[in-house]
């Protein structure tokens, strides 16, 4: 299974529910629906929080915003 999701909620209530439940987070974005992209950096901690957010995850294709690499992250 996926460790990403896509969920109806904040980026704070996220965190905070992901701390609570001792899950580690691998990438976390803000969605343009204001929504929240969640990552976990295991597949057992995704499981977790799909338990917890059963009635929050959003189901399909969601757009994301564009990727944009800092210019000072270049070789």
């Amino acid at each position: 299974m996926s460790r990403a999701m896509n969920l109806r909620l904040p980026e704070a209530k996220v965190r905070s529910s992901c701390d609570k439940a001792g899950v580690s987070i691998s990438a976390i974005e803000t969605l343009p629906s204001g929504g929240t992209r969640l990552v976990c950096t295991r597949e057992e901690g995704a499981d977790d929080m799909r338990v917890i957010f059963r009635t929050q995850i959003i189901d399909g294709n969601v757009p994301r915003y564009a990727f944009q690499r800092s210019q000072s992250s270049r070789y």
